[in-house]
Parts: structure tokens; C-alpha cells; sequence
């Protein structure tokens, strides 16, 4: 990455050799179509169920309950679509549950479903960027459908309580879902202990490439496709599936495994020595998030009284975020549903860190941060 420092791993993260390697592998030699019945078909259909449980074993699932997406979105969208349109050919009503600060993702398909006339709530969340589970308590209904409740926050790390919640909507008979693209590959996720009905990961948050994700659900939950088509992946999800990509995002949750909890130690440490090297240079530094319950690579913090967006143009050797790269550039939606001021708001960046990040980045990306605030 040459002399640049990439402090943004919660936007996306670089391939890893191996799963390169194993992309380049399936797209140019195992080319067969896994529908096909000749030897090249048959071949690749071997490969892709092998391909399925590893993934699934990565995240404590069955092979038959993971769906291949084209990424998170898709994958939430197929979770909350799928089953509300489930209810809506059945003629019956249904009521959403989501927090205030869901993925763009999840929070965009909870509004159309709003304009549609299915009833949805929003479940505030506090100024640490947490989620009471007596709060999703307090909302539910006799027509709830489904609850939809992040694993992880995209923009402050901070970390929700999912299986308790899961817990709650499981004595309900309420169908639970979590998107954990920003939490896979960072700290370890089993679907058994969260007892959820259905989650979301995404390849491109976990070293693999873009274009390719999972839905995990639960044997006996009924959704409704979103593409029709050839009946791929339980008739859940049309099109050929595309071995390469499924190859490489397989890759990358046996490496993630192999090391997982060295590795979430190792970016504590750096996260904890760069957030003590900026409150050493900006005393007046704001840090979110809940220090027993954020992401060990994600630190977003306010620096206040200066504009992020200016501070990160002094700084082009660091790449950084003044806000989710996938958000609307209208304001962080995190910080609106936190009641973040608009002023302190603006002097917000999120650093997050990764398996390539090292002390050398961190103190370099100290010395240039220094730089550019005492020269402005």
C-alpha cells in the first residue's frame, strides 16, 4: 500500500494472497457450471457444497442453511424482504422491528416496507451506541414478524446484544435477524449461540473480494426469493452461483479461524496505543463507543472544535472515514440516532484497523495527524 496508511478495514478489506489464490484457481481452471450434469458441472457442484461447509462450520451453522449472496445487502435485503412478502402472499399483517442506527441496507428496505403499509417501529438507542434489549422488549407486538438488530455498529464498533434479544424474540415465537458484515472475521460469531434465526456476512469485510456474502438461515424458516429463476441455492437465490467468488470467501473464513484470537489481542493493542497516542495530542479528543463492547479494530472518535473532512484533506497519506463509505452524505445516521450534536458530529472520523496494520502505521499516522492539527 505504499506510503500510504489505510486506516479503513470496517469499508472494505484488501484480498489476502491465499484467497486470491484460490479466486484465480476456480475462475480460470474449475470454469463448470455447478447445474450442469456433465463431469465439468458435477465437479463444480462437489466444490461448491464443499465450499458451503466451510462457511457454514466458520460461523457455527449447517451446510443447508447458508444461502450465497452478492454481498451484505443483498443478504439483508433477502432476510427482511423475504420475509415480509412471506406474510404479505399469506394476506397477513405484519410488523417490523429495527434499530435507529441499522445499516443503510436495513434501514432503507424497513422504510419502503413502511410506504408499502406493513407496520414498522424503530428502537431508539443510547448515546453509547447500544441497544436495550427491554427497549425491543417494550415494542414488540402481537403481529411482530421479525426483529432486525445489528451484531456490530459499521460506524462505532460498539457491540449489541444479540443473544439476549434472540432470547426474547425466541420466547415470542418472533423471528430474529442480524446483520454481522461489520463483526465475521473480527470476533468470533456462532450462530447456535446467538440462536438467531437469520444473519448476514459479507466476503469484502473479511479480506475477501466484492461481490460476495451469506445469509444464514435457520432450517425450517420460510422466505420468499427476490429473484426468480433456475431454483440455485434452495430456490432461495437465482442466477449460477459463482464458484471463484465462493472459493475465496471460503479461503478467507478458514484463515480467519486458523488465528482469530491472536488476532483480535494483536488489534486491541494497536487500537489502544493509537487511541492513548491522539488523546495525548487532543486532549479535547470525543471517543464512542462502549470500551467492554466495541470492535478490537474499530475507533471512532470526535475530535472537537475541527472538521474532519478538512483535518483528513491535511492528511492524504492516511485513509480514513469521516463517516460509513456507504452512507448517503447527508450526516452519519449512527451519530443522529445517538443524539450526537451537529457540531461535534462534523469533527468525527472513524479509524479501523486491520491484518495489516502495524505499530509502524500507527505511529506514523500519529506524527502526520499531529502535524496537520498544529499547522492549521
Amino acid at each position: 500500500m505504499d506510503e500510504r496508511i489505510y486506516l479503513d478495514y470496517n469499508a472494505t478489506t484488501p484480498c489476502l494472497p491465499e484467497v486470491e489464490e484460490a479466486f484465480r484457481r476456480f475462475a480460470l481452471e474449475e470454469f463448470g457450471n455447478p447445474s450442469s450434469a456433465h463431469f465439468y458441472g458435477k465437479r463444480a457442484k462437489e466444490w461448491l457444497e464443499k465450499f458451503r461447509a466451510q462457511v457454514a462450520e466458520f460461523v457455527g451453522a449447517e451446510s443447508e442453511e447458508i444461502i450465497f449472496t452478492s454481498g451484505g445487502t443483498e443478504s439483508n435485503h433477502l432476510a427482511i424482504f423475504g420475509i415480509l412478502w412471506e406474510r404479505l402472499w399469506e394476506r397477513r399483517e405484519g410488523h417490523l422491528l429495527v434499530s435507529a442506527f441499522e445499516h443503510p441496507s436495513v434501514l432503507k428496505p424497513a422504510v419502503r416496507l413502511l410506504e408499502m403499509g406493513f407496520f414498522v417501529d424503530f428502537v431508539p438507542v443510547s448515546p453509547e451506541g447500544y441497544v436495550d434489549p427491554d427497549e425491543v422488549k417494550k415494542r414488540l407486538k402481537k403481529n411482530t414478524v421479525l426483529v432486525s438488530i445489528m451484531l456490530a455498529n459499521n460506524e462505532i464498533g460498539t457491540i449489541q446484544p444479540v443473544k439476549e434479544i434472540a432470547r426474547i424474540c425466541r420466547e415470542r415465537e418472533i423471528l430474529f435477524h442480524t446483520d454481522a458484515c461489520q463483526a465475521v472475521g473480527k470476533i468470533p460469531v456462532n450462530v447456535k449461540e446467538i440462536d438467531c434465526d437469520l444473519m448476514s456476512f459479507a466476503g469484502h469485510k473479511m479480506y475477501a473480494p466484492k461481490g460476495i456474502g451469506a445469509l444464514f438461515v435457520r432450517k425450517g424458516v420460510k422466505l420468499s426469493p427476490l429473484f426468480l429463476g433456475g431454483g440455485q441455492e434452495r430456490g432461495l437465490r437465482a442466477g449460477t452461483e459463482p464458484l471463484a467468488l465462493i472459493a475465496a470467501l471460503a479461503k478467507a473464513c478458514e484463515i480467519a479461524g486458523s488465528d482469530l484470537e491472536e488476532e483480535v489481542e494483536r488489534q486491541k493493542f494497536l487500537k489502544n496505543k493509537f487511541l492513548k497516542g491522539l488523546q495525548e495530542i487532543y486532549p479535547d479528543l470525543v471517543v464512542y463507543g462502549r470500551p467492554e463492547a466495541t470492535l478490537p479494530n474499530t475507533l471512532t472518535v470526535s475530535f472537537k472544535g475541527l472538521d474532519a473532512g478538512e483535518l483528513l484533506a491535511r492528511c492524504p497519506s492516511i485513509c480514513a472515514s469521516t463517516g460509513a463509505a456507504c452512507h448517503d452524505r447527508k450526516g452519519s445516521t449512527t451519530l443522529i440516532a445517538m443524539g450526537v450534536a451537529e457540531e461535534l458530529a462534523k469533527g468525527t472520523i472513524r479509524f479501523s484497523i486491520g491484518r495489516f496494520t502495524n505499530l509502524f502505521h500507527i505511529e506514523k499516522a500519529l506524527s502526520v495527524l499531529k502535524g496537520a492539527i498544529f499547522s492549521a
